[in-house]
């Protein structure tokens, strides 16, 4: 349910949650994913991924009765969505995670915020509000925090080169992902989009998969990573993307992608507490920072500040019980 603000607006509530649900899932799982390419070869961890979701999501493939046959528009956003946001995305994020540790992929990823917030400028003309800037600058100033923090033998905590490399390239994908998908949001419904993505994504990835899984062994892969597999494929599919798709179509873009923040504070988390990183006062204030940046991006502005676009206000008028369907 929307909140009502003092002026009589309606505060999508919901909307936000989603948001932020969907991105701390995304960092728990690029955290876990560790464990995961320590026994499964990538492109064949990938594979298995899409194809896990892909029976999981086969009835969202239906369309449903009042949303309208896919265009050729749809259909190339819909690649696109899936070449940066799955398959791109996961294939960086994965051989980049395997040559880093899970706290210097969240550090790396915390640069999503400022990509999403220059994309939406330059793809889809919204504007950056004082309040959004803050909120981004503050997600920023975080990482700077995390980034600069010493591990106990005094070392900056940073990953290899090449893995810092293919982080950044995970952060690109996944911005371009944000911005493609407020198009996609804004026409169609988000369990639809999950599955016709993640099909593309299961697509793209299978001959790469085909030519690693030649030396696979599956007996050798214990049942608690099979168990941890099927986890990870569901909520990188399945939930995330719904969450996300749910919630952009009550936020616009530029706003949307403070919420990324959450993204690297839950990849750190998991790093810190499950693999026994190395956690400071440091990184504590960068965790603040991020949830300050939030406030920032969410805080209700007065009617006076408020966009005038048509297509802003069109967004905000659809009630939050309709968000499955345009």
């Amino acid at each position: 349910m929307k909140r009502a603000d003092p002026a009589g607006a309606s505060v999508p509530w919901l909307a936000y949650a989603a948001l932020a649900a969907a991105m701390a899932i995304v960092g728990a799982y690029v955290g876990f994913s560790k464990a995961l390419v320590l026994v499964f070869p990538i492109f064949v961890l990938a594979w298995l991924r899409f194809g896990i979701a892909a029976i999981a999501m086969a009835p969202w493939l239906r369309r449903p009765a009042d949303e309208a046959p896919l265009d050729r528009r749809a259909r190339r956003l819909l690649f696109l969505e899936s070449f940066f946001g799955n398959f791109l995305f996961s294939i960086c994020m994965l051989f980049g995670v395997a040559r880093s540790s899970a706290l210097a992929a969240g550090v790396i990823m915390a640069a999503i915020p400022a990509a999403v917030a220059l994309l939406s400028f330059a793809l889809l003309g919204e504007r950056i509000g004082l309040r959004v800037a803050a909120g981004i600058a503050c997600a920023i100033a975080g990482i700077a925090l995390v980034a600069f923090a010493r591990d106990a033998g005094g070392e900056l905590a940073s990953g290899s080169l090449v893995g810092s490399l293919l982080l950044l390239g995970a952060v690109t994908c996944e911005a371009l992902y944000v911005v493609i998908g407020k198009k996609l949001s804004a026409s169609l419904g988000p369990k639809r989009i999950s599955a016709l993505i993640n099909l593309w994504g299961l697509a793209l990835v299978t001959p790469f998969a085909l030519w690693q899984v030649r030396d696979f062994s599956p007996s050798f892969i214990p049942a608690s990573s099979w168990l941890l597999l099927v986890v990870y494929s569901i909520a990188a599919s399945i939930v995330t993307v719904w969450l996300w798709m749910t919630g952009m179509k009550h936020v616009p873009a530029a706003s949307a992608g403070v919420f990324t923040v959450f993204l690297p504070v839950s990849a750190a988390a998991v790093g810190v507490f499950f693999y026994g990183e190395e956690f400071s006062v440091a990184q504590a204030g960068a965790f603040a920072l991020a949830l300050a940046g939030v406030v920032l991006a969410t805080w209700r502005r007065s009617p006076s500040l408020a966009p005038t676009s048509s297509r802003w206000r069109r967004s905000r008028a659809r009630p939050w019980r309709r968000s499955g369907r345009k």
